[in-house]
């Protein structure tokens, strides 16, 4: 069986590449589930009008709850 080539995400809004399994999580968990359009945190953060450090604390949070979307 082939190996799969992995889809390198980029950020909507600023095309930062690749991003991240917690940016793409964040993203979904946070704004739309079945999104196609992601998210790095920095602009995550600027969209929900809060800081990159709470972002990682719900993330971790998200974590620790066994959150699929974060493995």
């Amino acid at each position: 069986m082939a190996k799969r080539s992995q889809k390198l995400h980029e950020c909507r809004d600023c095309h930062k590449r690749p991003l991240t399994k917690d940016e793409l999580g964040a993203t979904r968990k946070l704004l739309d589930p079945d999104a196609r359009e992601f998210y790095c945190l920095d602009c995550l953060a600027n969209l929900l009008d809060c800081t990159v450090e709470d972002l990682t604390t719900k993330i971790e949070e998200f974590k620790e709850e066994g959150c699929k979307l974060f493995e």
